[in-house]
């Protein structure tokens, strides 16, 4: 079923029956709801504002704030709503090859809704408010209800709704995690949305499956409980993606990476036409380790056949021979599961040039490092881990159980962490690369080439001379100095394209790519 059509099938579902029209005024809004209005007890100081967003600090509480306009709805006003959306509901058709966007779904269905009020002047709208109205009944039949201005906003990382009579919490890109002006009145309200929101992606959520873990049809992450799991109430968090995505550049002007080590994984991800490296991230939750990953992954020359693994998709790698898996949890049956172990072994029968598997946990990671091992170069994969070393045990250790001597396929381990300074606050850093090798006795060790330095907040090289670079001088019949000079000039190239101001993945791939080419045909 098409999403468009889900969306209309659902809205039918969920309207309510027992609406009675009434009200001869519209809501007022305010930008402030009750739960949350213990906040005004606080001083707040207003730090920035943009479109309809105000973000304040609080002193006291040493913590920022979010606002936006959050209208409330209650008794004659909330039973007109209903009306509405029960009206909306039967009657509105829309052909879903109108609509390819959020901008013209509002577009195309607003425009049905305020015919709707037109032809149904029983239902008492007033004339100023029918725009309001309109607003209002496309936010609760096609958007996020309460929560729909903040899933427009861009600059929210993640949405988390911890339950009614509890602000709802945001993440913010620039200023963290911090409470909102908008609240859920009660559990049904939260459980309404959750459920809407699991029909329209074809999963089912209630007391037997009280846990949904997916994706939206534009890439948002959703996650969500009901009691009794979750004690105080349903949750819901809401994971959403850049439209445009972190590159290099955007890493190197974070300090997350320098030049020089941004070059050095770049060459290592291409391997030069030659060698490509297998490359872990190892890191916590919120680190940065799919956002480091995407970025390796738009090194990979455009020649080549790529195939993603993921848990929930959100890599966004630009190229064109791409192939993305996602895993899928059983059905309502306890069958139909298809698991990331699964899918891995299913990709070694595409002729993959490149595995990337989003998350290792388990039996997949043993089966990654068979491809490894049977010449596929150039994988990649993340995996929680806070050091190179204690990446190593995981790996070994179950359920993963990679055995020793397999362990060698692997080239580097990049560890990334999520800092709290005490002088920049939340910082993302590469804190190591380490270079895996093979002692004597068949063991694997690592050796840290680059480590970062908390006093001086840089990645700097150990002295440690990387093996790589001597595999590399193999396989490609080039003198270790004449792969240094090449360091340097991916170096300078990200040099200018920092200087240049150019950021963006179009941009960045754009010269990347076709530096990879001209040099391949080179050598």
């Amino acid at each position: 079923m098409a999403y468009l059509d889900s969306l209309l099938l659902e809205a039918k579902r969920s309207a309510p029956k027992e609406a009675k029209p009434a009200a001869d005024s519209a809501p007022k809004e305010a930008t402030e709801s009750e739960p949350a209005a213990a906040e005004d007890k606080d001083e707040k100081l207003l730090v920035e504002t943009y479109e309809d967003v105000r973000i304040y600090r609080i002193p006291s509480k040493n913590c920022y704030y979010y606002e936006v306009p959050a209208p409330r709805y209650f008794g004659e006003e909330r039973a007109l709503i209903y009306s509405l959306i029960d009206v909306a509901s039967n009657v509105i058709n829309v052909d879903s090859k109108e609509v390819v966007s959020r901008e013209k779904i509002d577009k195309v269905y607003k425009e049905r809704i305020l015919e709707v009020i037109e032809q149904t002047p029983e239902l008492k709208v007033p004339i100023n408010s029918r725009e309001f109205y309109a607003d209002v009944v496309l936010k609760e039949m096609f958007g996020f209800g309460v929560i729909d201005n903040l899933v427009k906003d861009d600059r929210l990382e993640e949405i988390m709704v911890i339950g009614p009579n509890k602000p709802v919490y945001v993440f913010h890109r620039k200023y963290e995690m911090m409470p909102t002006n908008i609240s859920y009145y009660s559990d049904d309200d939260i459980k309404r949305l959750i459920d809407r929101i699991a029909r329209i992606i074809g999963r089912r959520i209630d007391t037997q499956v009280p846990l949904l873990d997916a994706r939206l049809p534009d890439g948002t992450r959703v996650n969500a409980t009901l009691p009794p799991t979750s004690i105080d109430g349903s949750t819901l968090t809401l994971r959403k993606f850049r439209k445009d995505p972190y590159t290099v550049i955007d890493l190197i002007g974070y300090n997350t990476l320098n030049l020089e080590t941004a070059a050095f994984l770049w060459m290592a991800t291409d391997g030069m036409g030659a060698k490509p490296a297998n490359i872990l991230i190892a890191g916590g939750t919120g680190s940065g380790k799919t956002t480091l990953l995407n970025t390796l992954c738009s090194f990979v020359p455009t020649t080549e056949r790529i195939v993603t693994i993921e848990d929930t998709a959100e890599l966004s790698i630009p190229l064109s021979h791409l192939i993305r898996f996602e895993t899928r949890p059983p059905g309502i049956e306890g069958t139909g599961e298809i698991t990331m172990d699964m899918l891995v072994k299913n990709t070694l029968r595409m002729r993959p040039d490149r595995v990337i598997v989003g998350e290792i946990r388990g039996a997949e990671g043993f089966t990654m490092f068979t491809a490894m091992n049977t010449g596929h170069d150039g994988c990649f994969g993340t995996i929680h881990s806070n050091s190179a070393r204690e990446t190593l045990t995981r790996i070994t250790a179950p359920p993963i159980s990679v055995p020793e001597i397999m362990i060698g396929a692997l080239t580097f381990i990049v560890i990334q962490k999520r800092i709290h300074d005490r002088r920049k606050g939340v910082i993302r850093r590469v804190t190591e690369i380490a270079e895996v090798t093979q002692a004597s006795d068949e063991k694997s060790d690592i050796e840290i080439i680059y480590q970062w330095d908390a006093s001086k907040d840089v990645l700097e090289p150990t002295g440690v001379p990387p093996r790589y670079l001597q595999t590399l001088s193999s396989y490609t019949g080039l003198s270790r100095n004449t792969i240094l000079e090449e360091l340097e000039e991916r170096k300078s190239i990200l040099t200018d394209l920092k200087n240049k101001g150019m950021r963006s993945m179009d941009e960045v791939c754009k010269e990347t790519q076709s530096y990879t080419l001209k040099k391949a045909r080179k050598f």
